[in-house]
């Protein structure tokens, strides 16, 4: 049974950092691609970063460039996302997910696993 389980969310004041880590468990995770996805009360869902199984080609939004940075390690079976450089406007539930294709997408149709998330609350 695959599981995904984000972790690292928390309160942070504005231009601070935080790490968001996932793990995967279930499948074999240098075999799928993932992705970094939040959901803002009142708003839809984003994609936020992806990053394809072997690493290259990685994937940005416009509204994290330069401030977040996706990751992974797949002898680990992890997947990070480094967010620095915070706002008010990045607080929302953040969700890991992941597909087994060898490209990534933003889109969240994309995936087939998905985690519960974990909540980043940026303060100004």
């Amino acid at each position: 049974q695959v599981q995904v389980v984000e972790s690292g969310g928390g309160l942070v004041q504005a231009g601070g950092s935080l790490r968001l880590s996932c793990t995967a468990s279930g499948l074999t995770f240098g075999d799928y691609a993932m992705g970094w996805f939040r959901h803002a009360p009142g708003k839809e869902r984003e994609g936020v970063a992806c990053i394809p199984r072997l690493g290259s080609g990685r994937l940005h939004a416009d509204s994290v460039k330069g401030r977040f940075t996706i990751s992974r390690d797949n002898a680990k079976s992890t997947l990070y996302l480094q967010m620095n450089s915070l706002k008010p406007d990045d607080t929302a539930m953040y969700y890991c997910a992941a597909v087994l294709k060898a490209s990534c997408s933003l889109s969240q149709g994309w995936y087939d696993y998905w985690g519960e998330g974990t909540q980043v609350t940026v303060s100004s």
